[in-house]
């Protein structure tokens, strides 16, 4: 029996308690996931100890947790897309400009990097 808990954070506050954006809610419907309890909220000092692993999504933010962090916990932060593409260092792009399938393409690029965690960490 797996059990894992998985959060989403960010490292500035400028949407705490907010929805995801609609598009992104609808994607995950797509899918099969409902978004609509999520609500946007900051990292905090007490998540690089209760988390085993902290997935950030660019590198800009990879820096920032790196900051954020003590120096034992920095092996906890990973930059997301290394898990599907391990060694290229490849931000997720930011679905508001990528037309019409943005959000679709994060989507995918997400699940395929969910996937990888999933075999590398979770089913041991």
């Amino acid at each position: 029996n797996l059990n894992a808990t998985v959060e989403s954070a960010g490292t500035g506050g400028y949407h705490i308690g907010a929805l995801p954006d609609i598009r992104s809610i609808e994607i995950a419907n797509k899918y099969g996931i409902d978004l609509t309890d999520q609500r946007a909220r900051k990292v905090r000092s007490i998540d690089f100890e209760e988390f085993d692993l902290i997935f950030a999504m660019d590198t800009y933010n990879f820096q920032d947790l790196r900051k954020m962090a003590r120096e034992e916990e920095l092996g906890k932060i990973k930059l997301i897309l290394n898990e599907s593409h391990p060694n290229k260092n490849i931000s997720v792009p930011d679905p508001y400009y990528g037309g019409n399938d943005g959000f679709e393409n994060v989507y995918h690029l997400l699940d395929q990097a969910c996937e990888r965690i999933i075999e590398n960490y979770v089913i041991k």
